[in-house]
């Protein structure tokens, strides 16, 4: 049997599917079965880098929900203010998140980094919510490759049974 990747094509799978020469019904059922789990071992796939790129996305957001604390707390112990990083400004920018304005510069005191931080543990919070949703994609994609990999061995099991009996007459 070939190996396919990156192929959501049920007929260019079972073009490259090979049981044999034969044409029977079990046997043409086992490579249907065959191509839908290879389909389903695609799928099950991307849902994995896609999960992957979120864990690094939420990497990042914890990173900064600590950086942003660490600010917080050098403003309390001051009694003043700290400066958003540049590249913090950037993140909450390029993610759409809401930063404290009063002023209108980036110097927040313990209270404006609270708002700050809550932004930030919203986002964490959706971010952990997409990755929840795509972990139930992935184990229902994974539960339907077994399901046709168990369809198709048994199918060329049952064939391999009626050969068996042909013979044996």
């Amino acid at each position: 049997m070939s190996q396919v990747t990156n192929s959501q094509n049920i007929n260019s799978i079972m073009n490259n599917i090979d049981l044999g020469p034969t044409q029977s019904v079990q046997l043409m059922f086992a490579k249907l079965q065959l191509a839908q789990s290879e389909i389903c071992k695609n799928q099950a796939n991307e849902y994995m880098n896609e999960i992957t790129q979120i864990q690094d996305k939420q990497k990042e957001c914890a990173e900064m929900i600590s950086r942003a604390r660490e600010l917080q707390n050098k403003a309390k112990a001051d009694g003043g203010t700290t400066e958003m990083p540049a590249d913090m400004v950037k993140y909450f920018n390029d993610n759409g998140l809401a930063i404290e304005s009063t002023g209108d510069d980036n110097l927040h005191n313990k209270d404006e980094w609270d708002y700050n931080l809550k932004s930030l543990t919203n986002f964490q919070e959706q971010i952990g919510t997409k990755t929840q949703t795509l972990m139930v994609y992935l184990q229902d994609f994974i539960g339907q490759y077994n399901s046709y990999l168990q369809g198709a061995n048994t199918a060329i099991k049952d064939s391999n049974q009626t050969l068996q009996s042909i013979i044996a007459r």
